[in-house]
């Protein structure tokens, strides 16, 4: 049931039907019945303080991780943005960065100061995001660095969270139910500034040359595999690759409408233009199942599924 229309007054934005499709990297999906876009921390603490809560709220980062389906999402999306994107780096080199900064960018920043959080220059979306999926790559996680969250919980109080009280394990973590992260703080190594920005470059490269990144994606589709093998043996989930068991099941390429897993990186589902939120998800079961066929081993989704089906 769509949300009615007597929401709490705000300084911010907020938009009705708002279309979502381009606001996600896949370009697919309907319509939030709301979009709020709050001016600051006072307007979102204000904002959830006073909205009824049974009105479902969906906290959506820069899209890069997502699916909407068909259907759209009932209730309220909440996007942050230039009130929550700063980046901060003090003397001891502690970074604090804002929900809606780019990963990219807070790695850009700490490096020109000397401080290391290399490992967010190829991690697509937003710090927020980055902490909720305990984002890492090339070895190291957001696990690794982070101090504390600043979050807006849904009775609209503030509270800043200890990493510890997080749980951040692979690719997850826990956060009390309908809290928005607006900050978190990272410690940041020490580090050449010279030497970083290298390390960065290459990793770009390494990236650019095994995935598509120029393709319409939403990064990796499934989580690395943890399980038993078809031979019986366990595996370690960070030794044993998604794209590893989707190719050895001869999906590679494999398509349905719009929907494709790239010939590049076949962990990675991409939109070639016509596709569907329907499409994208389909394809994305028939892959579980014929992976599970295969070799008994259960992809879990690394992309997050919101919303409804269409009609």
């Amino acid at each position: 049931m769509r949300v009615a229309d007597d929401l709490p007054s705000v300084r911010g934005r907020l938009t009705p039907d708002r279309a979502l499709a381009d606001l996600t990297w896949l370009r697919v999906g309907g319509p939030a019945d709301w979009l709020f876009q709050p001016a600051d921390r006072e307007d979102l603490a204000d904002f959830l303080r006073n909205l009824d809560p049974e009105v479902p709220v969906f906290p959506m980062g820069v899209g890069s991780n997502l699916i909407v389906r068909d259907g759209g999402v009932r209730g309220v999306v909440i996007r942050l943005g230039r009130g929550f994107n700063g980046i901060d780096i003090a003397d001891d080199g502690t970074v604090t960065a804002g929900a809606a900064a780019l990963d990219a960018h807070v790695a850009r920043k700490a490096a020109q100061a000397g401080r290391d959080l290399t490992f967010l220059r190829t991690i697509p979306g937003a710090i927020g995001g980055a902490v909720r999926m305990n984002a890492g790559c090339y070895g190291a996680y957001v696990a690794d660095a982070l101090c504390e969250v600043t979050v807006i919980r849904r009775d609209g109080k503030l509270d800043v969270l200890p990493a510890s009280s997080l749980e951040l394990a692979y690719r997850s973590s826990t956060l009390p139910e309908g809290a928005v992260i607006v900050e978190a703080v990272f410690d940041a190594p020490e580090g050449d500034p010279e030497a970083l920005e290298a390390r960065m470059a290459e990793q770009i490269e390494r990236r650019d040359a095994s995935q598509p990144t120029k393709d319409r994606t939403a990064g990796s589709t499934f989580r690395n595999p943890a399980g038993f093998s078809s031979t019986g043996r366990t595996d370690d989930s960070h030794e044993l690759k998604a794209w590893k068991v989707i190719e050895e099941a001869g999906l590679r390429g494999a398509r349905l409408g719009g929907a494709v897993m790239n010939e590049k990186h076949a962990n990675f589902l991409t939109n070639t233009g016509e596709a569907t939120a329907a499409d994208l998800e389909t394809l994305g079961e028939k892959v579980r199942k014929r992976v599970y066929e295969h070799s008994g081993l259960t992809l879990e989704w690394e992309i997050m599924l919101v919303g409804e089906p269409g009609a």
